[in-house]
């Protein structure tokens, strides 16, 4: 009886869960940062998050510089549940590595993910704030409860089928990446943290973190700053980046960003540009109690539903905060 128990409230659990959209009238993109956001793009929803750098690096110590440009592309879907999102990581690059005596010219994989996403918690839902009539003030000072992050939690996999100069050779074909996601907003403010272990159970395992702070100046722009941080047996870094993002559409973005590490073994220069682009006409939005027309099979409810939905993007005026 205990165990049915337990089935039912798991199954209760998840379909909560799935009762809460993830959706929103812009696009929210990872870019221009290295952090991932807790929240999915909503189901059906596809994403997909292209970028373009260049990197300079050198180390003094034994005279080598190298420099190279590269892209990396991120494709996210919304899949069975609006908290779940299936995420496909992709970063090439070709460079020219320079000594004392010798030049080479290499390219090849940087990164190739796959994986999967899930928000956890929500501290929002079903959160249904009460404005004060009589208090402007109270209507906008903070709120302890802005201090209670969303939660998510990554699960992927490093794939290493490819000759690569830069990725071990040793490396195995496959290994386990895992990620513990927050998100919390502060107003115009969002702040995302991402702790990360990356090659688990391998003699090559490592762990790290991405910290990044998100400000909306206006519905159009944003900025951001982020340190990262990664330790492993063979390296470690620390990276601090900036940039700004456009929305030039409710579903088009376009993004430029710089980042520079603390070390000088070696010292690394970076920056790029980037673009993120959103499919979502087949999504449909997630009531927490099914709508009277859709209990009927309206068919007038559907499209009026699809008109308010155009009506709504049209007339915009949010933060535009990528994530």
């Amino acid at each position: 009886m205990l165990q049915i128990n337990r089935i039912s409230l798991l199954f209760a659990i998840l379909f909560s869960a799935a009762s809460q959209a993830q959706f929103t009238d812009v696009i929210n993109s990872n870019r221009p940062g290295e952090s991932m956001a807790a929240f999915s793009v909503g189901k059906t929803v596809i994403q997909a998050e292209l970028g373009f750098y260049a990197q300079d690096q050198k180390y003094d110590e034994i005279n080598t510089e190298s420099f190279g440009y590269g892209s990396d592309l991120m494709v996210r879907y919304g899949a069975f549940f609006e908290q779940l999102e299936l995420i496909l990581e992709l970063n090439y690059m070709t460079d020219k590595y320079e000594t004392a005596r010798t030049s080479i010219n290499q390219n090849g994989f940087r990164q190739l993910n796959i994986g999967a996403k899930y928000l956890v918690y929500d501290p929002n839902k079903n959160y249904d704030p009460k404005p004060n009539l009589y208090s402007w003030k109270a209507n906008h000072s903070f709120k302890w409860r802005e201090l209670i992050p969303a939660v998510g939690v990554y699960a992927g996999a490093n794939i290493n089928l490819f000759d690569s100069p830069y990725i071990n050779g040793q490396e195995a074909p496959l290994s386990p990446k895992l990620m513990v996601i927050t998100q919390n907003q502060f107003g115009k403010w969002v702040f995302v943290t991402n702790i990360i272990g990356d090659k688990l159970a391998t003699s090559f395992m490592g762990f790290g973190y991405v910290a990044t702070l998100t400000r909306g100046f206006n519905p159009r722009w944003s900025g951001f700053i982020e340190s990262q941080g990664y330790k492993d047996d063979f390296y470690s870094d620390n990276i601090f980046r900036l940039g700004a993002a456009f929305l030039i559409k409710e579903n088009i973005q376009v993004d430029a960003s710089i980042g520079k590490n603390i070390k000088d073994t070696p010292s690394i220069l970076n920056g790029g540009i980037g673009l993120s682009w959103r499919f979502d006409d087949n999504y449909e939005e997630v009531y927490l109690r099914v709508p009277t027309e859709a209990k009927d099979g309206d068919k007038e409810g559907k499209k009026d539903k699809k008109k308010n939905k155009k009506k709504r993007r049209d007339e915009v005026d949010v933060e535009a905060v990528p994530e």
